[in-house]
């Protein structure tokens, strides 16, 4: 089945050094389904859009999108309201899940709504903060909401386009009107699967490859970004729990 691939972009320079968009085309070109990449920049402040232009010219298939700086869900959402055909998948630049772990994802497209790739437990390339707090985060989120769902946070998320285009508007993250300052992630893949739950949507988890491959040093120190993110995470988690005993999340209250 067709499928656009949306990646984000903030600042990725030294990963598009080492040649990730090279590695996502050698794999593209040698499958029989019809693809298209949308690389959606974020307002990069470092030499991200002009090297993924630059690429993109000799590269059919690739398309930039120029955002205006929104954080990660932001970036995901204008590629998704661009895609073009009934798949999409969302992946990191750094592609710490290389992209030929779609073939894991592919064969349950037709059976379910939104197909997830899982980094499981044990996560190589991890600092030791991250491998501590992460079960933490892991057992808390599941305890109170998504008790099915291992992992919520793995950047390889395949949706079917019309339901992301259901979904991804009614983020929370979407009424902060705030000046978003870097790169802002925040736990919005908690809030987009729970409500994939709630209105009934099928979801499917799946092991994937995954390794810790940024080498952005752009972005912030990956520690601190870390502790940011995960006061986000715990705050994200309240929020939901607020707005789904308050009824945001009941569709009557969306349509």
């Amino acid at each position: 089945m067709p499928i656009s691939i949306v990646i984000p972009c903030y600042n990725e320079e030294n990963n598009l050094k080492r040649g990730v968009l090279n590695e996502i085309n050698d794999f593209l070109k040698t499958q029989t389904f019809t693809w298209e990449v949308l690389i959606c920049n974020d307002e990069s402040t470092d030499n991200s859009l002009k090297m993924a232009q630059i690429f993109s010219k000799t590269h059919p298939g690739f398309r930039i999108i120029n955002l205006r700086h929104g954080g990660k869900p932001s970036a995901v959402w204008g590629g998704i309201q661009q895609a073009k055909y009934p798949l999409v998948l969302f992946t990191d630049m750094d592609q710490s899940t290389p992209l030929k772990e779609i073939q894991k994802l592919l064969p349950f497209s037709s059976q379910y709504d939104i197909i997830i790739g899982s980094r499981g437990i044990h996560r190589e390339g991890y600092s030791l903060l991250r491998k501590i707090g992460g079960p933490v985060f892991l057992s808390l989120r599941r305890l109170v909401f998504l008790p099915n769902i291992i992992d919520t946070q793995c950047g390889f998320k395949m949706f079917k386009t019309d339901i992301a285009k259901k979904l991804f508007p009614h983020l929370q993250f979407f009424r902060d009107t705030s000046d978003k300052k870097g790169w802002r992630v925040s736990a919005f893949d908690v809030e987009l699967l729970f409500m994939a739950q709630k209105w009934g949507y099928k979801t499917k988890e799946v092991e994937v490859v995954w390794r810790n491959e940024d080498t952005s040093i752009t972005k912030g120190d990956a520690d601190t970004r870390y502790k940011k993110e995960s006061i986000q995470m715990i705050n994200e988690i309240k929020r939901v729990l607020i707005n789904n005993f308050r009824g945001v999340y009941d569709q009557k209250s969306t349509s």
